[in-house]
């Protein structure tokens, strides 16, 4: 009964199974280059060198990196949650 039931609603059933599929990899994809710590410390390197050159303020500096050392922690914190469970 499984096997027809699948097989009636393939038409049906295969399209949205694709978007769900793309949707998460979409999500997977998204949160792997939100949560990579490399690109978080090349951002704050790029936001030291735009203070050294003077295109932003020491306020502006201040509040991109405690905004970028949250996101660092965020990211040790999953992290360690992940390697935990």
């Amino acid at each position: 009964m499984g096997i027809l039931l699948k097989l009636l609603t393939f038409p049906v059933s295969a399209p949205i199974d694709g978007v769900l599929w793309i949707a998460n990899t979409i999500k997977d994809r998204a949160e792997a280059e939100y949560y990579d710590e490399g690109a978080v410390r090349g951002r704050l390197l790029e936001l030291e060198l735009k203070l050294d050159l003077g295109e932003i303020t020491e306020e502006e500096y201040e509040a991109a990196e405690d905004e970028l050392v949250g996101l660092l922690n965020e990211i040790r914190e999953r992290r360690a949650a992940e390697q935990g469970s």
